[in-house]
């Protein structure tokens, strides 16, 4: 009898243990899709923020299982702050920040230790366009040096740029290939503006060379009727990994006009970046897309 009664006691257990298991399967499942949560961080001057976020912002929710969370500044100088950065712990909650800032005459450094502090810990970043132009002080025009006080953001960008030409289209070429850029094809951009390249860092890799050709200007043609075009190259995106704990950081300069952020290909690029720096794309998952 005692036998049938721990049998009996088992069997009304054992749909409990398979419910368990099911709803165990279940949050697994959950945790598995849950969206990757993205700060898009954007404002400051020279670009068409409030329309690029937009884009941006629907771009990456298309393409991704991801939801955008977007802080836009009204500053449209090249002082321009965000509140978020007056918190120590401004990145809490997000799996990846997109830095889409033109503040390049920020220079507090208290201030942009607390957004590189994140970063050090291991929140993960994509960097567009203009943010390469940001917070940066003393003679920032010579290469940095390892460590420098003015060195901190080139360090998490991985490369150091300080201007750009005048605006003319951009042959897009893959130079390696990568997770990222896997599958993509070169292409020319409408005009864009080739920001220069003054340093690359250790632990930053090329993914992608811009070449563009400049025509002479009136003034050139001038002193010169036979002056010729001149071709500029430098890497226009990259991988970098930042700091002790590696932090995946993903750049790249293109980005200036409206059309080009609206571009497929623009936004395909920045979405595997993203991917990527969030550590959900690989050798595995690019070449299985």
């Amino acid at each position: 009898m005692q036998k049938f009664i721990h049998f009996a006691f088992a069997a009304l257990l054992f749909p409990l243990f398979l419910a368990d298991a099911a709803h165990g399967e279940d949050a697994a499942a959950s945790a598995e899709t849950k969206p990757l949560q993205v700060l898009l961080v954007a404002g400051g001057c020279c670009h068409d923020y409030a329309s690029q976020t937009k884009l941006l912002k629907e771009g990456l929710e298309e393409r991704l299982d991801a939801k955008v969370t977007v802080v836009l500044s009204d500053n449209t100088s090249t002082r321009a702050r965000f509140d978020i950065y007056e918190s120590d712990d401004w990145a809490d909650g997000y799996d990846v920040v997109i830095h889409d800032e033109c503040s390049a005459d920020v220079i507090e450094k208290p201030y942009v230790n607390r957004i590189l502090k994140q970063h050090l810990d291991g929140v993960p970043a994509v960097n567009l366009h203009c943010a390469m132009h940001s917070y940066r002080w003393d003679d920032f025009r010579k290469p940095v040096e390892d460590g420098a006080d003015n060195a901190g953001w080139y360090e998490m960008l991985g490369l150091q740029s300080t201007g750009h030409g005048p605006k003319f289209p951009i042959d897009v070429k893959h130079m390696s290939q990568h997770p990222i850029t896997a599958g993509m094809e070169d292409w020319t951009t409408i005009n864009e503006e080739l920001y220069n390249n003054v340093r690359v860092f250790d632990g930053a890799s090329a993914l992608i060379q811009g070449v563009q050709e400049t025509p002479p200007n009136k003034r050139q043609l001038k002193q010169n009727p036979n002056a010729k075009a001149k071709e500029a190259t430098a890497v226009v995106a990259w991988t970098n990994e930042y700091g002790p704990n590696k932090t995946r950081i993903f750049s790249t300069s293109l980005g200036h006009q409206n059309e080009t952020v609206a571009d497929a290909r623009y936004m395909d690029l920045v979405s595997r970046g993203v991917l990527w720096a969030a550590g959900q794309l690989d050798e595995t998952t690019a070449s299985a897309e």
